[in-house]
């Protein structure tokens, strides 16, 4: 009896193809792309950062840090896409320095603009960069001058030829940070960027419910009856795709709520709006779109509802690792990174990143929305194709 009961429960579980693709084949896809994506985290030789250089200066002591900047292998650098550079953002990197005229010889700062989603542990890696690469210079200066060494060491004679030596560095003199599109000494903070992570990530959990109830009524027949009464698919889609949109607007408001007004409570610090609320809005339902296009073409497409759980837990789970969700896209690869934009998850997470981080207005968000929205369109489109065959089919 008991052997039966055996073969009765591996007969079963072989029959689910779709729960053994969810044991096996997701946690191996998975597992895949995370070690992708974190592939150069522990990896030293592999550079994490990325900056772009102008150099107003064009003095010995300027050239000197570029060229010692240059031979670092934790850093990557890009050229400018024009001299009048704009935000680290537009320029596709995470730091610009501007060597400013007067650098060496009045002893002015660097200027530092860094990318709003830059994380601070990065941001002080850097800064460490600099400081060893301009301690450097100034070592190699003493060295290679017998003459002028007791000169270099000595305090007065420091403050008239140069910044200061390695035993009294002071990093304030040497650069200035400033977050790009923040106010001057504002930081971003942990809650702005987690937030829109996740509240991307539970948008597009309405795949769970949504295909359940859509599978539920096409089993019952209720669908079968509504179009026999002359319902038009557009008018049963969209019966469906406004009353889930509403629902996915209270969600996100919900979770900025949290964020501004729970979070602060445990000691954290509180999710600030320092973009365009109307750009706000605008993401947030071409992204409601987006998931529920993608909800109403896997619940079409499947046959039960344990098949729309699977096959939709595994589709969010790799669309938020590829897209940045788990893994911010600054520490992947170069390719992972160009790779995680086929993800709507990504272009979601863009947009609300351009509202929370870095002060956007509605034209900063209008490609996401539009891609979003195209996204959730074609999603339909198929949909609709795969909904008319089927029920052609049973008729």
């Amino acid at each position: 009896m008991f052997k039966a009961m055996l073969m009765k429960e591996f007969l079963l579980v072989g029959r689910d193809k779709h729960a053994l693709a969810a044991l096996f084949i997701m946690p191996a896809v998975f597992i895949l792309i995370m070690s992708l994506a974190l592939k150069d985290v522990m990896n030293e030789d592999k550079s994490l950062m990325t900056y772009a250089l102008v150099d107003h200066d064009q003095s010995t002591g300027s050239e000197a840090l570029i060229n010692k900047l240059s031979n670092l292998s934790v850093l990557t650098k890009h050229e400018l896409n024009s001299n009048d550079f704009r935000s680290p953002e537009e320029e596709g990197v995470q730091f610009i320095i501007d060597i400013p005229e007067g650098f060496y010889q009045d002893k002015l700062p660097l200027n530092i603009s860094v990318a709003a989603d830059t994380s601070p542990s990065l941001l002080t890696i850097f800064k460490n960069q600099i400081a060893l690469s301009w301690m450097g210079n100034k070592l190699d200066e003493i060295n290679s001058s017998n003459q002028d060494r007791l000169a270099f060491l000595d305090e007065q004679n420091l403050g008239e030829q140069s910044l200061k030596t390695p035993t009294s560095f002071d990093e304030d003199t040497l650069m200035k940070v400033q977050y790009a599109k923040l106010a001057e000494d504002e930081k971003p903070t942990s809650t702005q960027q987690s937030v829109p992570s996740w509240i991307v990530f539970g948008l597009f959990f309405v795949i769970i419910p949504m295909s359940t109830i859509f599978i539920s009524e096409r089993k019952q027949n209720t669908l079968m009856r509504l179009s026999t009464m002359n319902l038009s698919l557009p008018v049963l889609f969209g019966g469906k795709i406004l009353p889930y949109m509403l629902i996915n607007q209270v969600q996100v408001w919900l979770m900025i709520g949290v964020g501004m007004y729970i979070v602060p409570l445990f000691g954290a610090a509180p999710l600030t709006i320092g973009g365009s609320v109307l750009g706000l809005i605008l993401v947030s339902l071409s992204l409601s779109l987006s998931a529920i296009g993608l909800s109403i073409l896997v619940a079409t497409a499947v046959d039960s509802i344990e098949q729309a759980t699977t096959i939709g837990g595994i589709i969010n789970i790799l669309l938020g690792a590829i897209g940045g969700v788990m893994v911010p896209k600054f520490v992947m690869p170069e390719a992972m990174q160009s790779f995680a934009n086929v993800s709507p998850m990504s272009w979601g997470l863009e947009g609300f990143l351009d509202i929370f981080l870095r002060r956007g207005t509605v034209m900063d968000v209008l490609n996401e929305s539009i891609a979003l929205t195209l996204f959730g369109v074609v999603s339909l489109l198929i949909a609709s194709v795969i909904f008319t065959y089927k029920q052609r089919k049973t008729s």
